[in-house]
């Protein structure tokens, strides 16, 4: 009798109505998709261990989390589809805030309990469906956004092998010799980041916003940076045989432990976004400006910085013994925390992310 009510009364067959064998082989392959994908991670770990990749090792588990989060965000949302789908609002609330312009009658077609009591529903079943694959399509593209980006910087930095390899030659080592007085102005570093429009505030911001289109990390400033790191950090009979290239390589892979992961504050963000996807705001023309005028303060600012670093250099004295001998520091950067500028590309990322994944799950679901 029961079986028969559930006939005449559900939309789809429900579990004691389905084959055994059919809801064993849907289990069978989630556990076989499952336990493949856990092992893959598990001997990516081990490798990644054995390679002392600390930082891509940290990553890893960082990613680990966010899929236990999103299974977590997953179990929730099937929970609780069935109770906020019988949540009824006022038609006026329900009918505000569309992110299409659509027909104020359009609800009236779907069939469901609020429309009896003259209401709307709060969210049915289907949007919070739909919902959940977004985020989870979000996630996965946040992750692979940073992947690649990863990807992309040590390829760019392969390029800098020969001009560490350059550091050990004797050519180099005649040419900075620790011995050799010069004017600032005429070295190479000093050719570069010393003209007139270095101490205006101004003109200064627009030539480094052009530079870093063409020139954002050239020889001189790797070589230059290389000495003021090794003075800095080594004694002066280490620096000869000091990898420069191996400690970047290794603060990117730290840096990329700190953005492959979505962060509450950037979870907020991703709120907000759903929120300003509003008919009538046109966000789909300004928003994706955001992450593309932040990069370019971001860029320019860093720029700024290595000039910065070389007036530092004039200020000591106009004539240098040496390489020109740079001196970073955190009041170079905003609010003298370097560490704004790493959230800054983590918010970058993380908003990229979410336009692909917007357009993908728009194009598959359309």
């Amino acid at each position: 009798m029961a079986s028969t009510s559930c006939i005449t009364t559900c939309d789809e067959r429900p579990l004691d109505e389905t084959p055994t064998w059919a809801v064993a082989m849907v289990c069978f392959v989630l556990v076989i998709i499952s336990l493949f994908i856990e092992q893959l991670i598990h001997h990516l770990g081990e490798w990644l261990w054995k390679k002392q990749k600390r930082p891509l090792y940290e990553a890893l588990e960082k990613i680990k989390s966010e899929l236990m989060l999103l299974g977590f965000i997953s179990l929730f949302l099937t929970v609780v589809q069935d109770p906020v789908s019988k949540i009824c609002i006022p038609r006026s609330v329900g009918r505000s805030w569309h992110p299409c312009d659509i027909n104020k009658h359009i609800d009236d077609q779907y069939l469901d309990p609020c429309r009896i009591k003259g209401k709307l529903q709060f969210a049915s079943k289907y949007a919070i469906h739909q919902l959940h694959i977004f985020i989870f399509v979000l996630a996965v593209a946040h992750v692979l956004y940073c992947i690649t980006t990863l990807g992309i910087g040590k390829l760019r930095m392969r390029t800098w092998r020969a001009w560490e390899d350059e550091s050990k030659t004797i050519e180099y080592q005649f040419y900075n010799d620790p011995e050799r007085f010069r004017f600032t102005r005429e070295t190479s570093f000093g050719r570069k980041h010393l003209h007139f429009w270095s101490n205006s505030p101004i003109l200064l911001w627009i030539v480094c916003f052009f530079r870093q289109f063409y020139a954002s990390v050239e020889k001189v400033d790797y070589l230059t940076l290389r000495h003021g790191f090794a003075m800095a950090h080594l004694a002066p009979q280490q620096e000869k045989n000091f990898d420069f290239q191996l400690y970047i390589n290794r603060a990117l892979e730290e840096d990329f432990t700190d953005v492959v992961g979505i962060s509450p504050v950037l979870w907020m963000f991703a709120v907000l976004y759903f929120l300003t996807t509003t008919n009538g705001w046109y966000s789909y023309y300004w928003l994706p400006f955001i992450p593309l005028i932040i990069i370019l303060l971001v860029g320019t600012k860093l720029q700024v910085i290595i000039t910065k670093m070389g007036l530092r250099i004039q200020e000591r004295g106009e004539i240098v013994k040496g390489t020109p001998l740079v001196e970073p520091g955190d009041d170079l950067f905003w609010f003298n925390r370097p560490a704004l500028l790493l959230f800054f590309i983590h918010f970058v990322l993380f908003q990229n992310a979410y336009q692909l994944a917007f357009f993908a799950w728009s194009w598959v679901s359309s």
